[in-house]
């Protein structure tokens, strides 16, 4: 899978019921140890323009559990840089956890654009229209992830879960029969996806 740092790298891949809270705090955690906010808040005074600072006094607010806080910061750092990437991916990660998902995916869709073809932040969409029950164009911003890592078991199972839905049952079968060989939980979450949409079941 690409990925634009080591930070990015390491995001928490979330399956269709989780949220993405577990990325900001991996985001965080990227942080220097030092990165205490009354420090970093001082030093925000300091270098007001400073873009990628507000990023890492939101990383401070998420470590810390201060959301509001952090997307204020990250709004900052977003206004003095529009093309901060890491800006976008975190706005778009507590909007998801709000449940807005049209903020959400307004921001996932700005970090996409940076890396079009980067599995992560195509799942990340695809989660979004999963939450808003647009299966359809979750399970394309699924394949499209697939086709770019084709081991990313997650949008895999995530893919299979929209099939089951949209009764696309043969399709669904197919994913859990490779999910069997490649990941046994989420082949057993995943049967009883497919055991609610068979009849009698």
């Amino acid at each position: 899978m690409k990925s634009s740092s080591p930070c990015s790298g390491a995001r928490i891949r979330a399956t269709f019921s989780a949220l993405l809270l577990a990325t900001l705090f991996v985001l965080s955690s990227c942080s220097k140890k030092s990165d205490d906010i009354n420090t970093l808040r001082e030093q925000v005074w300091k270098n007001p323009k400073d873009a990628a600072l507000q990023v890492r006094l939101g990383n401070a607010y998420v470590h810390d559990k201060r959301f509001a806080e952090a997307d204020e910061a990250y709004r900052t750092a977003l206004a003095i840089d529009p093309e901060l990437d890491d800006a976008s991916h975190a706005l778009g990660a507590l909007a998801f956890n709000r449940k807005n998902y049209p903020e959400a995916l307004l921001f996932f869709s700005k970090h996409l654009e940076h890396a079009p073809k980067d599995s992560l932040r195509l799942y990340d969409i695809g989660n979004v229209y999963m939450q808003l029950n647009e299966l359809d164009k979750a399970a394309n911003y699924y394949r499209q992830s697939i086709d770019n890592s084709t081991a990313f078991v997650e949008a895999h199972y995530n893919l299979a879960v929209c099939c089951a839905r949209t009764g696309k049952l043969a399709e669904a079968r197919s994913i859990y029969d490779w999910l069997l060989l490649k990941n046994n939980y989420l082949a057993v979450s995943l049967q009883r996806h497919l055991n609610k949409e068979i009849p009698g079941k």
